[in-house]
């Protein structure tokens, strides 16, 4: 599935479903580019097998620029309040189409709030600093912070960086806030314990960054 909406629950709904389902709400628009990643999370959902089968966000063959288009154009816009790029893979992966998609929005519906959901690991990828990138294109950035130090991040996400990759992690973020509105970083609720969470608000407070909780979806 390319374009999506979510539901409580764990449910992904193509998006005539979901409108049909709540007509009269707006929605987030979820677009999904790759099932690739650098991290095999052990909380995450595309590692649990019976869910990857069963699900259709699953992308049988990597979409084309041109595909990825033809999806959009078909969204009923007026119902979208939001275009998040995510899915079931590191959207960062395919960069050259994330960014061209975003341009596109962009382009077709001006005043349009854009988001990414990653896991930040993107300057490990390509070598360079990538968030440059996203100016004047992307609104807000989620990027997974998961942990407060090194090796608890890498325990949980087992990134093929290493250890480097927490600090690369929150490198991503600072260079972000140079050409992103709104910076967040995420940690999930029933994967860590409040002392945890504390100490990352304190990570985020001395980075001026803002730090959201996030439920953990478990079916």
């Amino acid at each position: 599935m390319l374009v999506y909406a979510t539901h409580k629950g764990g449910r992904y709904l193509s998006l005539p479903d979901s409108l049909q389902e709540q007509p009269d709400g707006l929605r987030n628009l979820y677009v999904n580019i790759t099932n690739e990643c650098n991290c095999a999370c052990t909380f995450c959902l595309r590692n649990m097998k019976k869910m990857a089968e069963e699900s259709s966000l699953w992308l049988k063959k990597r979409p084309t620029v041109a595909e990825l288009k033809k999806a959009l154009d078909e969204v009923p816009w007026e119902y979208i309040k939001e275009v998040v790029f995510c899915g079931f893979g590191e959207p960062t992966m395919q960069l050259d189409t994330l960014t061209e998609l975003l341009r596109y929005v962009k382009e077709t519906q001006p005043g349009m709030p854009t988001r990414l959901n990653t896991n930040g690991l993107g300057e490990l990828e390509y070598g360079r600093e990538i968030a440059a990138d996203f100016k004047g294109i992307l609104d807000t950035i989620s990027i997974s912070l998961n942990a407060s130090n090194a090796e608890r991040y890498y325990e949980l996400t087992r990134a093929k960086y290493g250890l480097q990759s927490y600090e690369a992690m929150l490198d991503f973020a600072e260079h972000s806030k140079k050409y992103v509105p709104h910076v967040v970083l995420t940690i999930v609720d029933k994967v860590e314990g409040p002392d945890e969470i504390a100490r990352c608000r304190e990570i985020c407070a001395q980075r001026n960054l803002t730090l959201r909780v996030r439920e953990y979806e478990d079916s």
